[in-house]
């Protein structure tokens, strides 16, 4: 292919995302020229919808899959953490770049030191964050970052939690007005996937976007996402899954916090039944 068309959101991480993909694949598709197509999905049309209330399932990636459907692009790329647990058909996860940072971040606004205020559009992170601050009250935040960090400098709220990754890739180690604080693991979960770059493609085209993928990132995210679809869970739930090679960190809001340790060494296939069965034990 001389031309590989790359559908995306077109907010700045995300176009910042895109280009990453390129370059990740321009290095491993010597001769491939790259465009950049922005799609406009129906969570970037409509920012009064709420995650929670009106269900976050393909609210940011459907409309950049219909692109693939349709063959307006070759390679659909997503933040993974927002992809739905089930692919649409004649789809399939490509691959993914190395993974980047993953933690959440609380931002704090100039001298706060406990917030009694936090916006935040996440089940998950509210569900976490409660154990932290149990009688912090929580209002709604969407836009970009830069959006929803000038609405905390504007005083809008006290607080609100963003993914490291975002804020790393838009080379943002600081903004006036607040102060950054990464959040352990062990206290705030990571969303499935975040922190990973993943593109789709369609299914006659997987042998020849899938053997590029960076096999780390793809044993993490396969794992999470074998959670996830045990539990059939989509954005509006109160869960997490975290793969770092030896362990696998879990959270929802029916069991809270728990970690299982596994074999480094053990094939996917055995991690994958070990996600499965943690979501079939909460499920009952």
């Amino acid at each position: 292919m001389k031309k590989i068309r790359l559908a995306t959101r077109g907010s700045p991480l995300a176009l910042i995302q895109a280009q990453m993909t390129a370059d990740y694949l321009r290095g491993k598709i010597p001769g491939a020229e790259f465009e950049v197509i922005e799609v406009k999905t129906r969570g970037d049309k409509n920012q009064a919808l709420s995650l929670s209330a009106d269900g976050g399932t393909g609210l940011f990636t459907k409309e950049i899959e219909n692109a693939l459907l349709e063959g307006a692009a070759d390679i659909a790329v997503h933040s993974a953490k927002d992809m739905p647990t089930e692919i649409a058909p004649r789809l399939r996860i490509a691959g993914c770049l190395p993974r980047d940072a993953y933690r959440d971040v609380l931002v704090l606004r100039d001298g706060v030191e406990v917030p009694s205020l936090i916006a935040s559009s996440s089940p998950r992170r509210r569900a976490q964050l409660k154990k932290l601050f149990p009688n912090v009250v929580w209002s709604e935040l969407r836009g970009n970052v830069h959006t929803r960090l000038s609405k905390i400098t504007s005083g809008l709220a006290d607080a609100t939690v963003l993914s490291e990754a975002g804020l790393s890739r838009l080379g943002l180690d600081h903004f006036d007005g607040v102060v950054f604080k990464p959040l352990k693991i062990d206290i705030c979960v990571p969303a499935a996937g975040q922190g990973i770059i993943a593109y789709e493609c369609r299914e006659d085209d997987f042998e020849m976007f899938g053997k590029f993928s960076d096999d780390g990132a793809m044993r993490a995210l396969s794992v999470e996402r074998a959670f996830l679809r045990g539990l059939g869970a989509g954005c509006q739930t109160a869960c997490a899954a975290y793969f770092d090679g030896s362990s696998l960190r879990i959270f929802h809001e029916d069991c809270g916090f728990k970690k299982i340790d596994v074999r480094p060494d053990a094939p996917t296939e055995e991690l994958l039944d070990i996600a499965a069965a943690a979501a079939a034990n909460i499920r009952g």
